[in-house]
């Protein structure tokens, strides 16, 4: 990942893990590789103010053998399926909170 551009990030959590991803989701083989020549690119240039620590607490390791170009797709269709499933809970949450037409036939008078 390019760590000078400003569309950078990166989050450490409580266990040490490190999250590194690119803000506009233009890296699709993040944290490995930023796209060669990318158009949004665009250089940090102010950081006033901000207190920094270290970038990268951990290293990001090797990338996982596979044909150069074949893990976007293969991010695309696991973001495909949380989507899914969230489109899934969504539709349940609201088929739950619905009002029920069918209970005035059945108030008590």
């Amino acid at each position: 990942m390019n760590e000078h551009c400003k569309h950078f990030q990166s989050r450490t959590y409580d266990s040490g893990e490190a999250a590194r991803y690119c803000s506009l989701d233009l890296a699709p083989e993040a944290p490995w590789n930023c796209p060669p020549g990318c158009a949004a690119f665009a250089p940090r240039l102010a950081d006033v103010g901000w207190s920094h620590g270290s970038l990268i607490p951990t290293p990001v390791g090797l990338p996982p053998e596979a044909e150069p170009g074949s893990i976007g797709p293969l991010l695309d269709a696991a973001e495909d399926i949380v989507a899914g499933a969230t489109r899934a809970l969504a539709q349940e949450r609201a088929a739950k909170e619905a009002p029920k037409s069918w209970r005035r036939f059945f108030r008590r008078r």
